[in-house]
């Protein structure tokens, strides 16, 4: 496709895939697998989070490709939720004060225009990336709205997009308004790339996500059948039309 960079999300992952990372020459963001909704609250489950990050880091902190430890993803924001994943920071930063800090942040729309977006999770603050996931086109309304879309970031941080992306089953073509054809997938990639380029500290990318992966949590009979659908490439290896979107956007990107 040519990319340089791959996200391992949302835990680490076999240490082959490193490995092969350093052989290739890509760069890599790993996670630890804080996800969601968890109990900040409960020392253990802090402990084990903790355990994770440490074995993490010094497993792969001697890998010449890996780049940013991420703390997270996706955490609705709460005090206690900022000051469970500030300590991950100040022991990942302990460890390896070498390697960038990140983690999927949330982002909200401006109270006066929603066609506006910004980061004000107070994790901002304490990373060195601005990275959120974000689905303009697919779970918010539809991608000619991402002509209207943009982000406002004060903060003043390069922006990785953790994650974008659509649904479509491989081999099922209808026009680019139907949901999960390779078409809609393809015109959304068309309409988030452009978008993404108006961010001024834009850095780099995430699509969501490269091949489609067996889910329990995709059941749609005859379209995801049990596989979260957002590859741009299907789970048998044949390559859908957003894949060669992509890859135009990375042969010419500067």
């Amino acid at each position: 496709m040519g990319g340089n960079y791959v996200r391992l999300s949302h835990y680490p992952h076999n240490e082959h895939i490193v490995r092969l990372a350093d052989e290739m020459g890509i760069l890599v963001w790993e996670e630890n697998p804080v996800y969601w909704t968890i109990q900040w609250s409960n020392k253990e489950t802090y402990t084990n989070a903790e355990n994770q990050l440490q074995e993490m880091i010094v497993r792969d902190k001697n890998r010449a490709a890996v780049i940013i430890w991420s703390m997270a993803n996706e955490t609705p924001v709460s005090e206690i939720r900022t000051t469970f994943l500030g300590n991950l920071i100040k022991t990942a930063r302990k460890m390896d004060p070498t390697r960038l800090i990140s983690a999927a942040l949330e982002q909200s729309s401006d109270i006066h225009n929603p066609d506006i977006k910004h980061i004000d999770d107070p994790l901002a603050e304490l990373v060195d990336i601005l990275s959120f996931n974000q689905y303009i086109g697919w779970y918010i309304g539809t991608p000619e709205i991402c002509k209207t879309t943009q982000w406002k970031i004060s903060q003043n941080k390069p922006v990785v997009i953790s994650e974008f992306g659509a649904g479509a089953k491989q081999g099922f073509h209808k026009d680019k308004t139907t949901r999960w054809t390779e078409e809609y997938q393809e015109y959304l990639y068309v309409e988030t790339l452009a978008m993404l380029q108006k961010i001024d500290q834009l850095s780099g990318m995430s699509p969501w996500i490269l091949v489609d992966y067996r889910s329990p949590r995709r059941p749609l009979p005859n379209i995801q059948d049990d596989y979260n659908r957002k590859g741009l490439i299907s789970e048998d290896g044949k390559k859908k039309k957003a894949f060669w979107v992509l890859k135009n956007f990375y042969d010419h990107w500067e």
